[in-house]
């Protein structure tokens, strides 16, 4: 007499031989091995076109800045840090002169003390690091400020202080190496914006404002660039686990101090740097880094544009009780 459970354990012999007799599980360790190969060489070609490469990196002492001289270090990049506090770039150069973690030719970074919001000082970087490297191959333009607070408590003062890092600054460091990237009709413009290039949330109107700003400076940019073979990404992370809302400036222009729960549950600056590593290695144009809901929401703001100024309106009146309760 058979069992039920001798019937069932022939069921699944059964259905082994069907698996292996056909054509299935072949195909199946194909599928695998395809797309194995394929990010091999995706990688394969990111190294390549990264390896000596002279890469700027602004913003480079901390956050993803940081993180991002870590990964185009190991990738064996001409790395040129940049940033306001000489000590804290000389830091990371011996650090990373130090790190044995990587299988490729590094080259020992070089580091530019300035001031995005100095036009001067902008002036005279570029100058220098065109005398020291004679071209770039990649401007990363990371450095930033975040801001807090509501519109109408606002000075335009705070509003200028922001535009000037984080749109003017880089518009003008991009302005200031591009005639030699067109000369060489070689080169790669990467920006970090954020996904509030892309919609706006309430009280973040000047860091909001600066990040759409260089979103569409950007990709004019890139359209007009396309003749000389100079490629232009931008990229739009959600939040990030970073000092990014403790240095954030308020409506009065002080420090805002505090670490926000968003930016406490964001992605790790390790993770992000590694996707913009690849994601400039593959030449991507516009690339969106956020979780689903941040995503949906760009989407929204096209589609039921009704639907997400109620959702924002709805957020505003919420935190506006929580600061006056």
């Amino acid at each position: 007499m058979v069992t039920e459970a001798t019937r069932k354990s022939l069921l699944k012999v059964r259905l082994m031989d069907f698996i292996t007799s056909t054509a299935i599980l072949p195909l199946l360790f194909g599928c695998v091995g395809v797309f194995s190969l394929f990010k091999l060489l995706q990688r394969m070609r990111t190294n390549a076109y990264l390896r000596n490469a002279v890469v700027v990196i602004t913003g480079a002492t901390s956050g993803l800045g940081r993180e991002c001289a870590r990964v185009f270090y190991t990738a064996g990049a001409k790395l040129v840090l940049c940033g306001r506090n000489r000590e804290a770039l000389e830091e990371l150069t011996e650090e990373l002169a130090a790190s044995l973690a990587t299988k490729v030719q590094t080259h020992r970074p070089y580091t530019v003390t300035f001031d995005l919001a100095d036009p001067g000082a902008i002036v005279a970087a570029t100058a220098e690091i065109l005398q020291r490297f004679g071209h770039v191959d990649v401007l990363l333009n990371n450095a930033g400020i975040s801001y807090r607070g509501a519109i109408v408590d606002t000075a335009t003062d705070v509003d200028k202080k922001v535009m000037e890092t984080n749109y003017f600054g880089p518009v003008a460091l991009t302005k200031a190496l591009l005639p030699s990237m067109i000369k060489r009709r070689q080169g790669h413009i990467v920006v970090i914006s954020s996904i509030q290039g892309k919609i706006s949330i309430p009280f973040r109107s000047a860091y909001a404002a600066s990040k759409h700003a260089t979103q569409a400076f950007f990709d004019c940019l890139r359209a007009e660039m396309e003749q000389y073979e100079i490629e232009v990404t931008v990229i739009s992370p959600g939040y990030i686990h970073t000092n990014l809302s403790l240095n954030a400036v308020t409506a009065d222009g002080s420090t805002y101090g505090v670490m926000d729960k968003t930016t406490a549950q964001g992605r790790s600056p390790v993770e992000v740097a590694r996707d913009v590593l690849a994601a400039v290695g593959k030449k991507k144009k516009d690339v969106i880094l956020a979780d689903l809901l941040p995503s949906l929401a760009i989407y929204l703001r096209t589609l039921a544009p009704g639907l997400f100024f109620s959702l924002m309106a709805s957020r505003a009146r919420k935190e506006w009780k929580s600061k006056n309760s």
